[in-house]
């Protein structure tokens, strides 16, 4: 895991998370589909890699549908969010 920036991706997270869904364009939104993710790895590289490869892992497309990840102020983390959102995409 030596290969990501985590003070980046954080920072990067950050950014993406505060972005107003009316400031986004459907063109300038990735396809999830179109986001390749190696199975191989362990859940945490995979995490890592999405939010590495996304242009912005909180929104993106399905069918050409936007759609917008938040998460609730509850005892689950964003690791456990996207880990259960990767392992149902990628099953």
């Amino acid at each position: 895991m030596n290969k990501y920036n985590i003070k980046e991706l954080a920072e990067k997270l950050e950014r993406c998370r505060n972005v107003n869904l009316d400031d986004v364009k459907l063109e300038d939104v990735d396809e999830i589909t179109a986001i390749k993710i190696d199975r191989r790895k362990s859940s945490n590289e995979r995490i890592l890699d999405f939010i590495m490869k996304a242009k912005n892992p909180y929104i993106f497309k399905i069918n050409g549908k936007l759609v917008r990840i938040r998460f609730s102020e509850t005892d689950k983390t964003a690791e456990d969010c996207l880990t259960n959102v990767l392992k149902y995409l990628y099953r």
